[in-house]
């Protein structure tokens, strides 16, 4: 299965490398999400920015909260994907890099949406029912 099968309906949300820890962690908690791409216009990709990042970013920073911004704690390198990628490489991508959030680009490299770990076993899962239903099916016509 391919992502593009189920990137119909997702809308991918961004943040600015100025905007700040409080701003970010708002946005987080706001949009019931877990990360945000950081770009300036809403189609290049600057970076990626996690709940993790934030935790990670603390015992560093907590003297100074107020004054960090997104550009200070993001990932700059970016794990990307296509709309061809499929569900078998997203997962291989996402256990080994230890990532839960994978940008979605087009041929130009624009960002057009973002898929999570939850999408991919949401995806495999079905996947793996349809096949169960087709194996009951055939089980039952062969007997």
């Amino acid at each position: 299965m391919q992502v593009s099968s189920f990137l119909s309906g997702k809308q991918v949300k961004t943040i600015s490398p100025d905007a700040t820890i409080k701003e970010l962690s708002q946005s987080l908690s706001d949009l019931k999400i877990g990360a945000l791409v950081v770009s300036s216009n809403g189609k290049n990709i600057l970076g990626i920015v996690s709940e993790r990042d934030i935790v990670q970013a603390l015992p560093l920073h907590m003297h100074e909260i107020a004054q960090i911004h997104v550009r200070d704690i993001m990932t700059v390198n970016v794990m990307t994907c296509k709309k061809e990628s499929t569900v078998a490489q997203l997962m291989a991508l996402m256990t080994e890099k230890r990532i839960r959030h994978v940008p979605v680009i087009n041929d130009s490299g624009e960002l057009i949406s973002i898929i999570s770990i939850g999408d991919v076993v949401k995806s495999y899962v079905s996947e793996i029912d349809s096949e169960r239903s087709a194996l009951l099916e055939y089980v039952k016509s062969a007997g």
